[in-house]
């Protein structure tokens, strides 16, 4: 009797680990009246201008499969995008998304949901000036035109000053371009961390 009780529990784990609805970060699984289920991508809201003490001196840490890659938020520059960043950061958005983009001598680009360069988080926010130059080590929005910024950015290779000043930028590597280098397109981001 006492084997019996066992093997039960064993088979019910066992059809837990088979049949349990499987979903990753950045989607969601519902079922309909009908018994339909569907799965999409995740919805975000933008979270606007976050308070200071949120956003000020803070560091996003980007875990690749490559390494480490540290990089300095510019929340005076771009609070708008720095809070978005950090908002999508938090969120788990960009956990397990891909660097879809690697053009060398120029950028890495990630943060896509679809991995193709026509994702966002399901909004989309206003441009903030820039008052850099687009130098080595720069984190910046990618966008499709003007105000369209959701969470693709790139990270720079090396100065660029021929780069039109229409990509808000938010951020520049502290420490980890030997990684920016060594990334290549389909390497993940493992997580991104706000310190």
């Amino acid at each position: 009797m006492k084997n019996t009780g066992w093997l039960l529990g064993l088979i019910v784990i066992i059809f837990a680990i088979i049949f349990w609805p499987k979903t990753s970060n950045n989607t969601i699984t519902t079922t309909t009246t009908s018994g339909v289920e569907v799965t999409g991508l995740k919805k975000y809201s933008f979270p606007g201008i976050l308070p200071k003490e949120k956003i000020e001196g803070k560091t996003a840490i980007i875990a690749t499969e490559k390494g480490i890659i540290r990089i300095e938020l510019f929340a005076s520059e771009a609070p708008k995008t720095v809070s978005n960043f950090i908002y999508l950061a938090q969120n788990g958005f960009y956990n397990g998304l891909t660097f879809h983009r690697v053009e060398p001598g120029f950028v890495i680009q990630g943060g896509d949901p679809k991995g193709n360069g026509t994702g966002d988080p399901g909004y989309k926010f206003e441009d903030e000036k820039v008052v850099r130059d687009y130098d080595a080590g720069i984190v910046a929005m990618a966008n499709s035109g003007p105000n369209t910024n959701g969470s693709q950015f790139f990270i720079m290779f090396e100065d660029n000053k021929a780069l039109p000043k229409q990509y808000t930028i938010f951020g520049k590597v502290l420490s980890g371009m030997e990684v920016v280098r060594a990334i290549k397109i389909s390497d993940k981001m493992q997580t991104i961390t706000i310190e």
